[in-house]
């Protein structure tokens, strides 16, 4: 394989990609980057409107980009959004699932002991992360088996390596979600189509709308003492950005995995490698 043929992997030219949770600021971030290589990106979001302000990075894509209301826990929304994907760019070669989160509601803290998360909070993370996985998985999945081909990329978690203090309903929830991948790798494999991949990365501590300001002081932006200590045992000694989950996103997306199904990438900037001392 000479250079030319390696970087035309990453040439998504005629291929269509649905990202869940697109307008996010991880969702947002790779659908900008596929658009750039030349993908139709669909942006599927319960807020579309929130995916706005990533409008002006999309003008000069020609219209390979759009934005389309979807709710990762309804059945028939998600039937409506792979209707229109198609209908706009004649087929769908990836699915990312890329919607998730936790809720305060589900978390331990000074006045909320393990005890005492109610039903309902713990209720909404699992949904939101595991059906909200699996539902997509099962819309674009059966689109992909009558194809004969297609890619699954979950995003899954750090908590699901190594469980982090307070929050239950999310690290139990994300290692679902990485169990899952690679159920699914095996099962779409094995009774559809080899040509059918799913993996899922792990990020580690990026600084989201979700986390921002359980890590940084909002009045100083200093780092809170759960900052200081998610940095203390991050050997790169930093937060990920965005653009750092790229790299491996673009890479399980193209022929140049065409091998790998069924992994969980860490991106978390040595994070799970490091024993604290």
């Amino acid at each position: 394989m000479n250079l030319k043929e390696l970087t035309q992997m990453y040439d998504f030219k005629g291929k269509t990609v649905v990202v869940t949770g697109g307008a996010g600021i991880l969702g947002g971030e790779i659908a900008c980057a596929l658009v750039g290589c030349n993908a139709n990106v669909a942006l599927v979001d319960r807020s579309p409107e929130m995916a706005e302000r990533l409008v002006h990075r999309f003008d000069p894509a020609g219209g390979r980009a759009i934005i389309v209301y979807g709710d990762v826990l309804n059945r028939e929304v998600m039937d409506g959004c792979l209707e229109r994907v198609v209908s706009e760019f004649g087929q769908v070669d990836a699915l990312i699932n890329g919607a998730g989160g936790n809720s305060p509601k589900a978390t331990t803290n000074p006045t909320q002991s393990f005890f005492d998360i109610p039903d309902d909070a713990m209720r909404f993370v699992f949904d939101l992360n595991i059906i909200g996985t699996i539902l997509p998985s099962q819309i674009f999945g059966r689109y992909f088996a009558e194809r004969g081909e297609g890619n699954i990329l979950n995003i899954s978690s750090m908590n699901a390596f190594r469980p982090l203090t307070r929050i239950p309903a999310y690290s139990a929830a994300k290692a679902g979600v990485s169990n899952f991948t690679q159920w699914l790798a095996v099962h779409m494999a094995q009774e559809y189509s080899p040509n059918i991949r799913v993996n899922a990365i792990a990020p580690g501590f990026f600084l989201t709308d979700q986390n921002r300001f359980l890590l940084t002081d909002k009045e100083t932006g200093e780092l809170t003492a759960r900052g200081q200590s998610i940095i203390a045992h991050t050997p790169m000694a930093r937060f990920g950005d965005p653009e750092d989950l790229l790299g491996a996103v673009m890479w399980l997306l193209s022929p140049a995995s065409a091998f790998v199904s069924g992994i969980v990438v860490p991106i978390d900037g040595g994070f799970s490698a490091f024993s604290g001392v």
